[in-house]
């Protein structure tokens, strides 16, 4: 039941990502070539802006399709996580449906049907407050997925076995949020940049639309460098907030089994993808090459700072600032003392204990709280990430990320400097890297959740103890079905697109 749920549940965010980041870019596309249409009033601008938001609005629809799914399947097959934490994790995407659903939903119809309803600067707003309104909405759901990886502003009640919000600022605005989110919008501006630059890259090896293909790779050139040098600051950020949060996660991208000072970061190294490798049995993974240093600097900000391997975080180990982190076996310790203690306050609470008495229980399971999760854990092996996934999907999203930086680099040195309608290459080049762009930003969400694995919310609750009661065979039949419907989604979405491309801009 678990490894289906899991299934189903990655099924459906692996075919919605799909959608979502193109909506995000191309909402930043449109909005610029709207505003030159604004500002010039010149009605290339405009065709070309409506160009961009027909693509947008056939993507759009195909991605409000799979996220409505996604966030039933909370109910249907999570839904233990969801009574424990529905309080706080239910407030953001409540926020989400209701300011920025509505939001978006509202100006992209005045956007696609307004042209001669509304005036020119009231429309341009409209399509602005469109991307804005899908940026928002990211905003709010990865405010939810963020606090799974960081639980904060929240605290365990006893009484009615459910976490409850205690700050709500504390929920939105965590530093693992915050990064999340740029981070993640920055990765969207760079996969619409990549498919503006390869779309138009294919309309010039056609000789088609040749004016409308060099000016809108140009747009989108610019964009995408602009988004790929922020998203190197980004992920230097992010790379910190996953060192100090969820160490077991960069250990598991790095494959780094035993850790200490000086650490370098691994360009490659032998880990087979096909199996767990050997931690307990390995300091390190075989045919490692890497950058000296840098994996310290880029955990701790300090070039020799220690940075914890796989078996340190299993072992314990004592941090750069005297405190010790606990071995796994205490933690499963005092997260049974909890679960014991939990157990030892609804008996007393249904026996009328008094107040006092009830008071004192609710500290003891308090003070284990935290180690909560670590109780239903019964074996090393659980509590380690797959890190054949998160080291090779590491490695993807990072190369990916350099490979698009060369390429916006490229384009804008040929446009500029040279005559690109010569360089097939690197039109080529560029269409190819479409399909590229979806797999890296595919792989960056791989690292974030199998990295974080097992753990529904991070040191809370295990996978095994969020899921719904129901017979694997029920979710298997529905994980198919949805297999069946979101390929044919997909499948309807390329067509529509493609024939819309086809057809070109109406200038």
């Amino acid at each position: 039941m678990v490894d289906w749920a899991r299934a189903q549940f990655a099924l459906t965010a692996i075919y919605h990502w799909l959608f979502v980041p193109l909506t995000l870019g191309l909402a930043v596309v449109m909005g610029i070539m709207e505003t030159l249409y604004y500002r010039s009033g010149n009605e290339f601008w405009k065709e070309t802006a409506k160009y961009w938001q027909r693509l947008f609005g056939i993507n759009f629809a195909m991605g409000v399709a799979t996220g409505i799914i996604l966030e039933f399947e909370f109910g249907t097959n999570w839904s233990n996580y969801s009574y424990i934490v529905g309080d706080i994790f239910g407030a953001p995407l409540a926020i989400e449906g209701i300011v920025a659903f509505f939001m978006e939903s509202t100006f992209v119809a005045v956007m696609f049907f307004g042209w001669k309803k509304v005036s020119k600067g009231f429309h341009l707003a409209s399509t602005w407050l469109t991307g804005l309104g899908a940026t928002i909405s990211a905003w709010w759901i990865l405010v939810a997925n963020s606090w799974m990886q960081h639980p904060v502003g929240q605290a365990f009640n006893p009484a009615t076995m459910r976490n409850e919000m205690t700050s709500f600022l504390d929920v939105a605005l965590s530093p693992v949020a915050v990064d999340k989110f740029v981070h993640t919008v920055l990765s969207a501006w760079v996969l619409g940049a990549v498919f503006v630059v390869g779309v138009s890259s294919w309309y010039l090896l056609r000789q088609r639309h040749v004016e409308f293909a060099r000016r809108s790779l140009n747009v989108g050139a610019i964009f995408g460098l602009i988004a790929s040098m922020l998203i190197m600051l980004s992920g230097d950020h992010s790379a910190y907030t996953v060192a100090q949060t969820q160490p077991m996660k960069l250990a598991a991208m790095e494959g780094l089994y035993k850790g200490g000072p000086d650490q370098s970061l691994t360009i490659i190294s032998g880990i087979s993808p096909f199996s767990q490798p050997d931690y307990e049995g390995q300091d390190e993974p075989p045919f490692k090459i890497g950058v000296p240093y840098a994996l310290s600097f880029l955990a701790t900000h300090d070039f020799h700072g220690y940075v914890p391997g796989v078996r340190d975080l299993l072992d314990g180990y004592t941090k750069e600032d005297g405190t010790r982190e606990l071995s796994l076996e205490e933690k499963i310790e005092r997260g049974q003392r909890a679960i014991a203690a939990l157990q030892t306050y609804r008996r007393a609470k249904k026996d009328g204990a008094p107040d006092d008495v009830l008071a004192c229980l609710a500290d003891r399971v308090q003070a284990d709280m935290p180690y909560f999760g670590y109780g239903y854990v019964k074996d090393r092996s659980q509590v380690v990430p797959y890190i054949p996934v998160c080291f090779y999907a590491f490695r993807v999203m990072v190369g990916g990320g350099c490979l698009f930086l060369l390429l916006f680099v490229l384009v804008l040195f040929f446009l500029y400097k040279k005559d690109i309608m010569q360089a097939r290459w690197l039109l080529w080049g560029a269409l190819c890297c479409i399909p590229i762009a979806y797999i890296v930003s595919e792989a960056g969400w791989l690292v974030a959740e199998f990295g974080r694995q097992p753990w529904t919310i991070q040191d809370m609750l295990p996978t095994w103890v969020g899921v719904s009661q129901l017979g694997s065979q029920t979710v298997m039949i529905t994980f198919l079905l949805f297999l069946v419907l979101f390929t044919t989604l997909l499948a309807v979405e390329i067509n529509i697109m493609c024939k819309a491309i086809k057809k070109g801009p109406q200038l």
